[in-house]
């Protein structure tokens, strides 16, 4: 097995073992991100999730991303092809996102150093959540196999939103059922 593969697996492991130890999302999807950033040698990792109406990705967290960019406006799913194909459940990759029409931002990428990036749905039970992307600051399409590990990760993810989406609803749930409770046994 090659060193690469290796730190494939240890992220894995170690992404695997953050899911399972916290139902903290904002912790969770943070390590996600540094993690599979540098496992992948990219230069910056984000992940988005879709607002309830499904038109527009709200940045959930990133890692190597200036706040510059990260402000650079909204996000909206019509005005972004790249987003668009990756909702739909395709692994998308662009190989110059300041000359690619499908990059809703192109001028900001070239500013941030942004060349390629790569964008993975982020699915549970065949609904698209949101979407991961991995920028790297050279132009570089990615091989078969960080296309299976990013994918692998990008699962993860979506398990690990929705595990704490359900945390969330039962905690709720547990707490309105206990005032209700409550206020019955007064």
């Amino acid at each position: 097995m090659s060193e690469k593969e290796c730190a494939y697996y240890r992220t894995l492991y170690e992404v695997a073992k953050g899911i399972n130890s916290s139902l903290e999302p904002v912790t969770v999807l943070r390590a996600i991100v540094e993690q599979v950033a540098k496992a992948l040698d990219a230069k910056a990792c984000s992940i988005r999730l879709l607002d309830r109406k499904g038109r527009t990705l709200l940045a959930s967290t990133s890692y190597g991303l200036s706040k510059g960019y990260l402000r650079k406006g909204p996000v909206e799913v019509d005005k972004s092809r790249i987003d668009q194909e990756t909702l739909t459940g395709a692994v998308v990759q662009i190989k110059d996102a300041s000359a690619d029409p499908r990059f809703q931002y192109p001028d900001a990428a070239k500013e941030e150093g942004i060349a390629s990036v790569m964008a993975l749905p982020l699915t549970v039970e065949g609904r698209a959540i949101g979407v991961l992307r991995l920028y790297c600051g050279n132009v570089r399409e990615f091989e078969q196999s960080e296309i299976d590990f990013a994918t692998a990760i990008a699962n993860l993810s979506a398990i690990a939103i929705e595990n704490a989406r359900l945390h969330q609803a039962l905690k709720t749930d547990y707490e309105l059922l206990t005032a209700y409770d409550y206020t019955m046994h007064e």
